[in-house]
């Protein structure tokens, strides 16, 4: 996969009996197509895939490829047992998406060689690039790393656990089998905080998830930390580090502060379903502050 600056989780919107609101994705997906990303990885993590029926995350992915037109890759979210991720990806592939990210099978633990073949059998079941995203229960040796890279139709991995000196090996170990045709990208909550240590160990490309609610400061410290401009570190210091703070004090708000930020930016996205929970109003004060300060230093900057 080619991809082309920061790489963007789409929020999945919800009315008020619960319902997937696809006309506010189809404005939210258009707003992160019209300030740069690119990628849009529908219903994934951020777009809460976990609680997603069949029909709903066809649904996003339907609207998303819709959207996009052709002028970013769409990849869609897939994971779970193994007969779900194959259907998902199934279906991702007939609604027009360019690749599924594939996502751990859930509270289970498996040995390095059960892991690999649960990504063999999804990626031989399905005609569609596969893109690996290993955290939780599905994190790789180099070994497994390099045996995944040579499964036909395997094209990336996504990181998640922010072990880098696993990563490093990882890609040097996948480079010694792919060359540079293979993907990888850091794909931690926050990723903006740990660019330059994976830029480092030779992973450049991110996803950011507070492109999804701020994209006027995602783009400013994507610029700037390309270029060297002391902006990186400010925006660092002042807006990432305190929302990380903010993002851990309870568990899910990685995707909870998320959705609470687009909202405060008025986007009707609804809240979070179950077991996610919305931010308290405190805190969204608390985010509202830090939402006006990351807008204040990049008009400054």
């Amino acid at each position: 996969m080619n991809f082309d600056g920061i790489l963007f989780f789409p929020l999945t919107p919800f009315e008020g009996e619960g319902r997937v609101n696809e006309d506010v994705l189809a404005e939210h997906v258009a707003s992160g197509v019209e300030h740069g990303a690119g990628g849009v990885f529908a219903a994934c993590g951020t777009g809460e895939v976990h609680a997603l029926s069949a029909a709903e995350h066809a649904a996003v992915v339907r609207r998303s490829v819709q959207v996009t037109a052709g002028r970013v890759p769409v990849v869609a979210g897939a994971g779970g047992s193994v007969g779900t991720a194959v259907e998902q990806a199934a279906s991702a592939r007939e609604l027009g998406a360019d690749a599924v990210l594939l996502l751990p099978p859930y509270l289970v633990g498996a040995p390095q060689r059960g892991l690999v073949e649960y990504v063999r059998t999804v990626a031989s079941a399905v005609d569609i690039p596969v893109i690996v995203y290993q955290r939780g229960s599905m994190v790789f040796t180099p070994e497994s790393a390099a045996e995944l890279a040579a499964i036909p139709g395997v094209v990336g991995i996504k990181d998640g656990t922010g072990d880098l000196g696993r990563m490093h090996q990882i890609v040097l170990a996948v480079r010694a089998v792919r060359g540079a045709e293979f993907t990888f990208f850091n794909g931690l909550p926050t990723a903006e905080l740990t660019v330059p240590a994976y830029s480092a160990v030779g992973v450049p490309l991110y996803s950011s998830a507070a492109f999804a609610f701020v994209p006027e400061v995602a783009n400013a410290f994507f610029t700037a930390v390309h270029s060297g401009d002391p902006l990186a570190e400010t925006l660092t210091r002042e807006f990432f580090e305190p929302l990380v703070r903010l993002r851990d004090r309870v568990p899910g708000y990685a995707v909870s502060l998320v959705k609470a930020g687009a909202r405060l930016r008025g986007v009707d996205m609804g809240g979070v379903r179950a077991p996610f929970v919305d931010p308290t109003p405190q805190e969204e004060t608390a985010l509202a502050g830090l939402i006006e300060t990351g807008l204040s230093l990049v008009k400054e900057g």
